[in-house]
């Protein structure tokens, strides 16, 4: 099945790029339609400055469907539950992400990821376990060969539900 969307998926990618103006608000619907899903996995790590700042830090794991490597270079994006949206951040890796063909890599550590709703709020949902990416937009370069190279693409819109999220609090000093 992954090979299948895989394949899918870059056979419409190659169609929209060549054959699109404005391909990258239509790659993110092809994601989207596909179910393809690019999160598997979040983490949130609450701290005592968290009752504060209204400031988590996250990290996720980013999947790659392709048959090619794909090198994550910024993400931005809204997240909530049941279409409200808790968190908002946007990122700009200072070593770009680089996930293996039909695998898996970790983001590492983003600071400053708003809690939109306040750290009251957004403490409800905890037991839940889950967020939905309502709105993500990422900067890749697909093709790239251990991160150096690859053909730049800006995919636009995407939405994921119910990601597995893991919640960390540490409320010492």
């Amino acid at each position: 099945m992954v090979l299948l969307h895989s394949l899918l998926f870059g056979l419409l990618a190659a169609l929209l790029i060549s054959a699109s103006p404005s391909p990258r608000d239509l790659l993110g619907e092809v994601i989207d339609a596909l179910g393809i899903g690019l999160v598997t996995h979040i983490d949130v790590f609450i701290t005592l400055d968290t009752l504060t700042d209204n400031l988590v830090s996250i990290n996720f794991e980013a999947q790659n469907p392709l048959l090619f490597e794909l090198t994550i270079d910024s993400v931005s994006t809204t997240a909530g539950l049941n279409g409200t949206v808790y968190t908002s951040f946007e990122h700009v890796f200072s070593k770009p992400v680089v996930v293996p063909p039909l695998g898996q890599a970790n983001s590492g550590n983003i600071t400053n990821v708003l809690l939109t709703q306040g750290v009251t709020a957004s403490l409800a949902i905890i037991p839940f376990g889950v967020l939905d990416l309502q709105n993500v937009n990422v900067n890749v370069r697909a093709g790239s060969i251990f991160g150096i190279g690859g053909v730049p693409l800006i995919i636009t819109g995407l939405h994921q539900t119910s990601v597995p999220t893991a919640y960390a609090l540490d409320l010492t000093d």
